[in-house]
């Protein structure tokens, strides 16, 4: 199973209720809505910019977002 990693995110109330009333006429939690709409968001810049090197990505340090209480194996 992939690794899983909570990352918080603050939002407004406008756009908290937003992605909610979204969330419920697709049928997703808001949590399955918000990585719905991430993954569209990165192909779309793919698409429209380049796709990103995976050697780019191993480039980036994670560890400052990494929280070890809510880290999911």
């Amino acid at each position: 199973m992939k690794q899983t990693y909570t990352v918080p995110v603050r939002l407004s109330e406008d756009l908290l209720r937003k992605l909610i009333y979204v969330s419920e006429a697709e049928g997703r939690t808001p949590n399955n809505q918000f990585t719905f709409m991430l993954r569209n968001n990165i192909q779309y810049f793919e698409r429209a910019k380049s796709k990103i090197p995976a050697s780019e990505l191993a480039k980036i340090d994670i560890t400052p977002y990494l929280d070890t209480e809510s880290k999911e194996e």
